[in-house]
């Protein structure tokens, strides 16, 4: 029913906050226009802040079958946005995400949100806990940019060489 969002800006060295919520469902809404209404308000977030690339968390698997197969599909309806727009999509398990945004990735939410606040300036404002986890994830997709680049060039050369990883 709830889902966050954050966009980020790297400036030289700092991270800055540009935009974050969540997008929200009413309760009793059907699935189909669930994930209907995600897709346009990512569609519109996608319009509104041009982004280069996106960053989602992974999945990961929970103890309740239905609702990581309601997240699935709804995983499923940003995923099909995102490669329409034809955007960049790097994904992130919440351990990666924690570890980038505070250096222990079995970190508390509480924790999280602190070093959230504290990377990006926020200061005391108070922020919904799907848009606190949605800034973590798109820190850890900024910090990471590189690595990841260099990485996925790596892996290129040595396909395009034959040589072995």
């Amino acid at each position: 029913h709830h889902t966050g969002y954050g966009v980020v800006e790297k400036r030289g060295s700092q991270l800055v906050s540009l935009d974050c919520g969540r997008f929200s469902c009413r309760r009793g809404t059907p699935l189909p226009e669930r994930l209907a209404f995600l897709a346009g308000e990512l569609d519109g977030l996608v319009d509104r802040w041009q982004p280069e690339t996106a960053v989602l968390e992974a999945l990961f698997h929970g103890r309740n079958t239905r609702s990581l197969i309601v997240l699935a599909q709804a995983r499923g309806a940003l995923l099909s946005v995102l490669a329409r727009r034809e955007l960049e999509v790097r994904e992130y398990s919440p351990a990666e995400v924690k570890s980038a945004v505070t250096g222990n990735g079995r970190a508390g939410k509480e924790q999280v949100a602190r070093m959230v606040a504290l990377l990006l300036g926020l200061g005391s404002e108070k922020l919904t806990a799907d848009a606190t986890d949605a800034l973590a994830v798109a820190v850890c997709g900024a910090q990471r940019e590189r690595i990841d680049r260099l990485r996925k060039e790596v892996r290129r050369g040595r396909r395009g060489t034959g040589g072995k990883p």
